[in-house]
């Protein structure tokens, strides 16, 4: 067996790689979508399609840049009331937004979510942005 040493919060202890190396393999693999990255992926994504940079949506959502920074690398999870401040900001409706995350973390779990959207919807913001076969290449 092979030890090394490994340092968390200043203690050093000696592990076993051979037995931490399976055990470790199936921590990652279950440990499943974290929200607040999925939302800040959307919500940068968004923002990078309509060529907006952070300091245009951070002055018109009036949240502060290093917070929508963090909040678009998926470090702070953001109230639904700033979420709802950024997307107007982003011209976006927050269910829109909400309905991406959704379609991302569906397909990240191998499931698929059917098609609730409203029409009115789909016709004002267009097909594209609600179109299933679009979001899970997003």
């Amino acid at each position: 067996m092979v030890r090394q040493p490994v340092t968390v919060n200043g203690v050093t202890r000696w592990k076993d790689i051979e037995a931490e190396g399976a055990a470790g393999a199936e921590t990652k693999e279950s440990k499943g979508v974290i929200l607040r990255q999925e939302i800040g992926d959307v919500l940068r994504s968004i923002r990078q399609s309509e060529g907006r940079t952070l300091r245009d949506v951070s002055h018109d959502a009036r949240v502060s840049l290093g917070y929508l920074s963090e909040v678009e690398r998926g470090q702070k999870e953001a109230s639904s009331e700033l979420l709802a401040s950024i997307c107007t900001a982003l011209n976006v409706p927050l269910a829109a937004m909400l309905f991406q995350v959704a379609e991302r973390i569906a397909s990240a779990e191998g499931l698929t979510v059917p098609d609730t959207v409203p029409t009115e919807f789909q016709v004002q913001y267009g097909q594209a942005e609600f179109g299933q076969e679009e979001l899970v290449n997003f």
